[in-house]
């Protein structure tokens, strides 16, 4: 079963990582990404970009429309995600434990499913 573990980052905390706390922390995500992936838990783990580099789109009534940002202030941010292969819920939560970001922030773990119909 696949698990989608959003990244949620505390703005204000993670902008205050020295560049070498940010190694640090990238090369442990890195480690526990490659440990995920051996063990066959791993599907695909990406960080974002932040969050004034973004833009939302938005279709109503067939017109689409572009806005960049958000710019608003934010208190919290998703910083990334990770896509993983649990048996249930218990075990994808102990894996996003395992994840180094989780010491700055929150990750949200969502059961994924397939938007197929069911008879086809």
């Amino acid at each position: 079963m696949k698990f989608l573990c959003q990244v949620w980052f505390d703005t204000a905390e993670i902008a205050t990582l020295t560049e070498e706390e940010g190694r640090r922390l990238t090369q442990e995500s890195v480690d526990n990404d490659n440990r995920l992936r051996d063990s066959g838990h791993l599907i695909v783990a990406n960080a974002l970009r932040e969050p004034e580099t973004a833009r939302t789109v938005r279709v109503r009534k067939s017109e689409a429309t572009v806005t960049d940002g958000p710019f608003a202030e934010i208190k919290e941010h998703l910083g990334g995600f990770v896509l993983i292969e649990a048996k249930d819920m218990d075990e994808a939560t102990r894996i996003a434990a395992t994840f180094p970001v989780a010491r700055y922030g929150e990750i949200e773990v969502r059961a994924a499913y397939d938007i197929r119909f069911p008879d086809e």
